[in-house]
């Protein structure tokens, strides 16, 4: 599929593993999933395959050639507001004091009388500050690049030390690479990026 994906000249490729989503088709008739050691050498396999034709991995699962980078998936990777309108669509939004989250009915006809009433959205939370250092990160350290570290206190109204603790833990185990400048997963954090971003939990941190 690698071979045949590159052989079409693409510029950009998304690879991850299936997830079984609740309440699917797939979780009614589920599909047969290889084991974990058979994932470990798919996935092997086509990043061989991918970064031998070019393409360069900027994401945990996003490929591209040249500077072909999907820049609306960077925005969310970096903490980045985005507004959502229509049935169905998600906002989040920073302000000097706060940052929420907006959702909007899924069901088109509800959607429009709620508009209608001049009342569009559906759900408004607003994101506690010790969240905001998780939810941060588990976004950038997607990249493998990591974030330059003036980012994190423009996208959270936090300052680093707010993820201090964490940031040493990881550093100890060799799950990131930091400096002054930017902080990153190493290659052992990109393999195990889960229990990376599990360190900087709330209750963990």
């Amino acid at each position: 599929d690698a071979e045949e994906a590159v052989s079409w000249n693409t510029a950009h490729l998304s690879f991850y593993h299936l997830t079984i989503e609740p309440d699917t088709v797939f979780q009614r008739r589920p599909p047969v999933i290889p084991d974990a050691d058979a994932a470990a050498a798919i996935e092997e396999c086509v990043h061989g395959t991918l970064l031998g034709a070019g393409f360069d991995q900027y994401e945990t699962s996003a490929f591209a050639r040249g500077n072909r980078r999907c820049r609306h998936n960077l925005n969310y990777w970096e903490f980045g507001d985005y507004l959502g309108l229509g049935a169905g669509a998600h906002s989040k939004l920073s302000f000097p004091d706060r940052i929420i989250r907006q959702a909007r009915t899924r069901q088109p006809r509800e959607y429009l009388k709620r508009v209608a009433k001049g009342a569009p959205v559906l759900e408004e939370t607003r994101l506690q500050r010790l969240d905001a250092v998780f939810e941060f990160m588990m976004n950038a350290l997607r990249l493998t690049g990591g974030f330059a570290v003036p980012l994190f206190q423009e996208r959270t109204g936090l300052p680093i030390s707010a993820a201090a603790k964490a940031l040493d833990a990881a550093e100890a185990r060799g799950l990131l690479i930091r400096d002054h400048q930017n902080i990153r997963p190493s290659e052992q954090g990109r393999r195990f990026l889960n229990d990376l971003l599990e360190m900087f939990l709330p209750e963990k941190r």
